[in-house]
């Protein structure tokens, strides 16, 4: 195995593990503090910081990668997240309310700035490994780290739900910290000299992080909003109905949401065979079609809901309908930014990527809670729609492969 491909192979283990905590520790959160008498809209609150972290996280973790290596951010993300999660198990649940927040709040933007780090650092690497004009190959790679990881979310997702139940809060955070460090250990003392180097050649300017490539920039607002979308209904009106509306346990609505993101990342990692995408690589034609696939099947949900149709049939399969389609758009837009970055400069083009990801997840936490409130899982589907719409009209400005080729 040469040191570039055993690199690489290092750096998605500890990314693995590291997406095996993080989903788990979302679940945790969230059941935890809804057990707890939690409004969606406070603990969508919780999250907040979380998500904000990934937007100044993306933007200076990839001048950092740019200037100290990938070796670096990687290790940073890790210990990061190792501390945060130390330090949440020492939540107490006799704390005033406003307490617990402001402690949980400031811990999941700690564990936000890790989680960027690292997937900043296991993105980037397979640009800098792939071969030069090898589309086919560079879009297989991306979509089986993407996918495996969303498949790991979802085994994280599962394993919150049963932790909480067989340990309690404090003990399944406990427990997953010690694992993540026997990770962190195994890496460093694993992987290669090699990736102490910078990932650019060019001396990094902090303002290089913000892009000047048109293609790179409509990419990330497309992205922004695709993220958005799903994040609406997501992280905190879905589960808040499964277990009020519909009366399911934490197992129940871990196993749920664990199936869904698995499946998720199972497609992401096909993406290419679904695309047949050996000869002719997505394009911003293909990014068009499948994002408005999208806008179709969210509103015939919240239609079938709205109306009471089969309404607890349309949200569980139809949303893994969504969640089939969402991975194909997921899979093409991590194609695409790979496609789109200089060589020189990927990791701060990946990073400004994710940074318009983060805003996109942001913006949906809040209004998860929010459109929840006010209008139920239906007020969440028809915020998450408008947004898939946005997204699929800036879509119109991507290339095309004729257009590119010009």
């Amino acid at each position: 195995m040469s040191s570039a491909i055993r690199n690489y192979a290092l750096v998605t283990s500890a990314y693995w593990g590291f997406t095996l905590t993080d989903g788990a520790l979302r679940m945790l959160v969230l059941l935890h503090f809804n057990a707890l008498g939690y409004s969606a809209f406070e603990i969508a609150l919780l999250f907040v910081l979380y998500e904000c972290a990934g937007v100044v996280t993306n933007l200076v973790g990839g001048w950092l990668a740019q200037v100290r290596g990938l070796r670096f951010t990687l290790f940073a993300g890790l210990i990061l997240q190792i501390g945060a999660l130390s330090a949440l198990s020492l939540t107490n649940p006799d704390w005033l309310p406003w307490i617990s927040v402001a402690y949980v709040m400031g811990l999941q933007a700690a564990s936000g700035v890790a989680k960027d780090l690292t997937k900043m650092s296991s993105k980037s690497a397979i640009k800098v490994l792939v071969p030069k004009d090898a589309d086919g190959a560079l879009f297989r790679w991306v979509a089986l780290l993407t996918g495996s990881k969303n498949a790991l979310k979802g085994a994280g997702f599962f394993m919150g739900g049963v932790l909480l139940a067989w340990l309690g809060f404090s003990g399944a955070l406990l427990l997953m910290a010690a694992g993540l460090t026997i990770i962190l250990i195994a890496v460093a003392l694993s992987i290669g000299s090699e990736m102490t180097t910078p990932a650019g050649k060019t001396k990094a300017k902090f303002r290089d992080v913000f892009s000047k490539d048109r293609k790179i920039n409509v990419l990330s607002a497309a992205r922004l909003f695709l993220f958005g979308s799903r994040d609406i209904w997501f992280v905190v009106g879905l589960p808040v109905f499964l277990a009020t509306k519909l009366g399911w346990d934490h197992i129940e609505i871990g196993t749920y949401m664990a199936a869904w993101v698995i499946g998720y990342g199972v497609i992401q990692a096909i993406a290419p065979k679904l695309l047949r995408a050996g000869s002719h690589a997505p394009d911003g034609r293909s990014a068009r079609l499948w994002i408005f696939g999208l806008v179709l099947i969210t509103v015939l949900i919240a239609l079938a809901v709205q109306f009471g149709v089969a309404a607890e049939i349309a949200v569980l399969g139809g949303l893994l309908v969504f969640g089939l389609v969402f991975a194909v758009n997921s899979s093409l837009h991590s194609y695409l930014i790979l496609a789109y970055a200089d060589g020189d400069k990927v990791a701060m083009n990946v990073g400004f990527y994710y940074m318009s990801n983060a805003i996109g997840r942001l913006t949906g936490t809040i209004l998860s809670g929010l459109a929840y409130m006010y209008g139920g899982l239906v007020g969440c589907l028809v915020a998450s729609a408008a947004f898939l719409l946005v997204g699929w009209v800036i879509s119109f400005a991507l290339p095309d492969a004729k257009s590119a080729a010009a």
